[in-house]
């Protein structure tokens, strides 16, 4: 008697088999605090958060004007457009190096769509933001685990959307409507705080990061923000423009991407 044939296999299940893991944000947690993201599957965010468009409310009682304030106070500065500048600066680099570290390192980009904030005493604010569902053609970074890493330049185009157009663009609006400082200014400010957050990941995968950096700076907005240099050292940027942060005391000094190369004097700045 012939043996029976085999029984094909059952085909699995479509709804009981596993799906793509969700990124482990932890990851960016060890790089700095400046990239740290909070994804714990709380009901309801931590005590002290709100929904972070709040951050971005105008008016003398919104959270942006209270941190203002502060951070003037902080500098020992009266000029309230220099206290505006450092802070756009710091709250750029927040989020750049969210969206930016976890293109580098997970292969996806947070929306932070459902995102909340705090805002500590000092150090860079808090984000917490439950988990987002995994798009089905987003998958890790390769040598991060299994799955299908997405093409560089869809990373570009996510970072755009989720960093420039949902986070600084709004966050532009409300400095500006607290302090008077000109657009070319913030976009100098947003391209300085990419450029920072690539030299902190050079570390980490060199030409993923710098492959991103260098898309998003070729483009506008950001095009004509600053130079990007990429040498066997490492990368070197100047911007455009000049974050005002010499104006704080006469020993203040410039930063090192600063369109000057020396502090102006007053007959520059009035010339």
């Amino acid at each position: 008697m012939n043996p029976a044939p085999d029984r094909p296999e059952p085909a699995p299940d479509p709804l009981s088999a596993p799906g793509p893991h969700p990124p482990d944000y932890g990851r960016l947690t060890a790089i700095g605090p400046y990239f740290a993201l909070d994804t714990s599957p709380e009901a309801a965010p931590p005590a002290g958060f709100r929904p972070l468009p709040e951050l971005f409310d105008t008016g003398p009682d919104a959270p942006l004007a209270a941190r203002l304030r502060v951070v003037a106070q902080r500098l020992g500065t009266t000029e309230l457009r220099v206290a505006a500048s450092i802070l756009h600066l710091g709250l750029a680099a927040r989020f750049w190096s969210v969206g930016l570290g976890s293109a580098v390192l997970l292969g996806v980009v947070p929306t932070l769509e459902r995102a909340w904030v705090r805002i500590p005493d000092q150090g860079p604010i808090d984000l917490w933001a439950p988990p987002e569902p995994v798009p089905p053609t987003t998958g890790l970074h390769p040598g991060a685990g299994a799955g299908i890493a997405p093409r560089p330049a869809s990373l570009v185009e996510q970072l755009h959307e989720a960093v420039l157009l949902r986070q600084l663009d709004p966050l532009a609006a409300a400095v500006r409507a607290a302090a008077p400082l000109s657009p070319r200014l913030l976009l100098g400010n947003a391209a300085s705080a990419l450029a920072g957050t690539l030299r902190v990941l050079d570390a980490h995968a060199p030409h993923t990061a710098r492959a991103l950096v260098a898309e998003l700076l070729g483009r506008p907005p950001l095009a004509g923000a600053g130079a990007l240099r990429v040498g066997p050292r490492g990368t070197a940027f100047r911007r455009s423009s000049c974050c005002l942060y010499y104006r704080i005391g006469p020993n203040a000094g410039l930063c090192g991407d600063c369109c000057f190369t020396e502090p102006p004097t007053r007959a520059k700045r009035n010339g």
